[in-house]
């Protein structure tokens, strides 16, 4: 049932546009952010449905999808994790830029649709998850892709413990961030930066410069 009500409410609150640092890959998206943050908590607050992340292709998201698109030998051929996925654009990048097999990690509901939809719009396979892997034992992973996940505190900590248990297993891990309150910049390497195109509605300007970074130590295989 989720899962009708959830293709329903998607399809009544989005639609298909490319983000502005990936032309070529398209999603359910919402045109503006409050109108939808209202209808998640006016509809869907009975089931405890996380705010929308979901449906805006985020600043940290949208960089490391570029440099995955325009670096496929990092994925090609690889096994690619991509945790607090979303939209589902990196991992959608990802298996377009030859990934063997994509995970795409989500504990919203709503995501875990949206991923599946837009995969489907774009006509490439990604397994959707929503188990929780913050605190367990990390998933095994080639590369493990983390988008704009450092934006609070406690979950920054969660995100940097999975990200310490996958290196240790020998993922290579990619993160996109633009440097948010709670990004370590300084366990990491820069490996790309682009200036990105984002909503004053959710950011505090208009174009963010965000980097993609390279776990410090861990290497692309």
């Amino acid at each position: 049932m989720i899962e009708i009500d959830a293709s329903a409410f998607i399809r009544g609150n989005t639609r298909l546009q490319a983000p502005p640092l990936t032309p070529e890959i398209v999603l359910h998206l919402a045109s503006e952010s409050l109108p939808i943050w209202l209808k998640t908590e006016e509809e869907l607050g009975a089931m405890n449905v996380p705010p929308p992340y979901w449906a805006f292709a985020w600043a940290g998201g949208q960089a490391l999808a570029r440099y995955v698109l325009d670096n496929p030998e990092a994925v090609a051929g690889k096994d690619a994790v991509d945790v607090g996925s979303g939209s589902g654009l990196v991992a959608i990048a990802a298996a377009r830029a030859g990934a063997r097999q994509v995970l795409a990690l989500d504990v919203d509901l709503l995501a875990i649709a949206a991923i599946g939809m837009n995969a489907a719009a774009n006509r490439v396979a990604v397994f959707a998850s929503s188990q929780d892997m913050l605190g367990g034992p990390p998933p095994q992973a080639d590369v493990l892709l983390v988008g704009d996940l450092f934006y609070e505190r406690e979950l920054a900590g969660r995100v940097m413990d999975l990200i310490d248990a996958a290196a240790r297993r020998g993922s290579d891990v990619l993160v996109g961030d633009p440097q948010r309150s709670y990004f370590p910049a300084e366990r990491f390497v820069e490996v790309a930066a682009y200036e990105v195109a984002v909503t004053r509605e959710l950011e505090d300007a208009e174009i963010k410069r965000t980097t993609v970074w390279r776990l410090a130590g861990s290497q692309a295989a």
